[in-house]
């Protein structure tokens, strides 16, 4: 099994959509979640409103996140940047201005690959890559609770971070904070 990870760029929108498609049961949100103003009518919007959407940010040069590859088959998504582009998340999290801090906010493996451990792959992979581009924070906000289901965890679960040595950063029941120094430059590790 080869294992390749990928930035998106313009000429992998096809593989985007190939992960994000209805048959691998991820048709409807196209990764627009924190892209949103709010959560107000979240549930409401359409898989061909979210599409557009998608389809804008890819249009105004918004590439953000990396797919995986096997075998030179997309099979998984993350998105991944600066965290302060996302004003829903920001917001919600009541966090100050840091315009260095990059944000891992979502991860989908399509469900054939799931249960193989591509996802601590994947992030590991993720995180060299932002390391080697001088990345120096990154942060990222798995939803926590008992009794989470896969769709509920597609902010990565919490294990995930942890075995990469994410630390917690700020404690919540719900959406904890967990952060990852990647350049002993910065002073932290």
């Amino acid at each position: 099994m080869r294992i390749s990870i990928k930035p998106i760029d313009g000429l992998r929108r096809t593989d985007f959509y190939q992960v994000h498609s209805k048959e691998n049961g991820e048709g409807w949100c196209n990764c627009v979640a924190w892209w949103v103003p709010t959560w107000d009518g979240w549930e409401e919007r359409s898989a061909d409103e979210n599409r557009i959407l998608r389809d804008s940010l890819f249009d105004r040069g918004e590439f953000d996140g990396y797919l995986l590859y096997v075998n030179e088959k997309p099979v998984g998504w993350c998105q991944c940047g600066p965290r302060d582009r996302l004003a829903k998340l920001v917001s919600q999290s009541k966090l100050e201005p840091s315009p260095e801090t990059w944000a891992v906010t979502c991860f989908v493996i399509i469900p054939a690959h799931r249960q193989k451990g591509l996802t601590h792959v994947f992030l590991k992979e993720i995180l060299a890559d932002l390391r080697e581009k001088g990345i120096q924070h990154v942060q990222a906000f798995p939803k926590c609770g008992q009794g989470l289901g896969d769709g509920e965890v597609w902010t990565g679960p919490e294990s995930l971070f942890i075995k990469a040595g994410f630390d917690i950063e700020r404690m919540h029941p719900q959406w904890p904070i967990y952060g990852k120094w990647l350049n002993p430059a910065s002073g932290k590790t």
